[in-house]
């Protein structure tokens, strides 16, 4: 007697597989609605990192939220800060530690950003109730608590 799998376990690639396609596609959506304002992949998610890190954190916060290793970020950073959206400041307690803030001209893109990236999440989550986007943004928050949990065990860090 063969009993009937849970749906997302019918998935093509697993659950945590079509999570990772997904997030491919909506991140590659919001590059190319981006593309015209001269923004890559790594500098618009750099730009949205800082925004809800809020400014005047270290390069080091920023990778560390971004899952990158320093040397990936500085040379983002650098891009941003020749298109003069950023600006590293050295900290004032440690003057080897930048701080990063938006210009004026950083602060107006990163306005239009959060307006393209509105309109892109309104196409994404079309069709899907807020109990639904609900429903999945806890599940994925719980997720993530489990995988971290996974991770510290299997590296013997309980």
């Amino acid at each position: 007697m063969s009993s009937t799998p849970p749906f997302h376990e019918t998935l093509d690639l697993t659950l945590c597989g079509s999570m990772g396609r997904v997030h491919r596609l909506c991140r590659d959506a919001v590059t190319l609605a981006v593309e015209p304002l001269g923004l890559t992949q790594s500098r618009w998610t750099a730009m949205m990192h800082l925004f809800h890190l809020n400014q005047g954190c270290t390069q080091q916060e920023l990778a560390n939220s971004l899952g990158i290793e320093m040397p990936s970020l500085t040379r983002t950073i650098k891009q941003l800060e020749q298109q003069e959206i950023i600006a590293r400041k050295a900290d004032a307690e440690d003057k080897r530690s930048k701080r990063l803030y938006f210009t004026e001209q950083g602060l107006q893109l990163l306005d239009t950003l959060q307006v393209i990236i509105a309109d892109v999440k309104q196409h994404l989550y079309a069709d899907l109730t807020t109990e639904q986007l609900d429903t999945m943004a806890h599940g994925l928050i719980q997720m993530e608590h489990n995988a971290r949990q996974c991770i510290r065990h299997y590296s013997g860090d309980k």
